[in-house]
């Protein structure tokens, strides 16, 4: 067992056994203070990220399986910052279907 490896308490490898789950918000928009933050963030600049990551790498998705996310405190006179930077692996859009091929028209005979 990778716990008896790592010497890991049994704590330790419950909480890493546990499922993580998509969207585990109990509403809709959230409550909490921070978390909420971050809703309002996407809310105001999404469409605008979506954009200009559409512009820089062409239509497609940035991937929330192969992502990393790094969290920096940054000193500031006015108070500390967090730096919040996300990472994911561009996506271009597939398309999964072909346009069915389009007939000719007969050639018309002279008139």
């Amino acid at each position: 067992m990778l716990g008896e490896i790592f010497g890991l308490p049994a704590e330790a490898v419950a909480l890493l056994q546990v499922v993580p789950y998509k969207g585990c918000l109990p509403t809709a928009v959230p409550s909490d203070p921070l978390i909420y933050r971050f809703y309002e963030v996407i809310s105001v600049y999404g469409t605008t990220l979506k954009e200009l990551i559409h512009e820089e790498f062409g239509d497609g998705i940035m991937s929330a399986i192969d992502f990393s996310m790094d969290l920096q405190r940054e000193p500031n006179p006015a108070g500390d910052r967090a730096r919040i930077a996300l990472s994911g692996k561009f996506l271009p859009y597939k398309t999964y279907w072909r346009p069915a091929p389009s007939v000719a028209a007969p050639a018309s005979s002279p008139p």
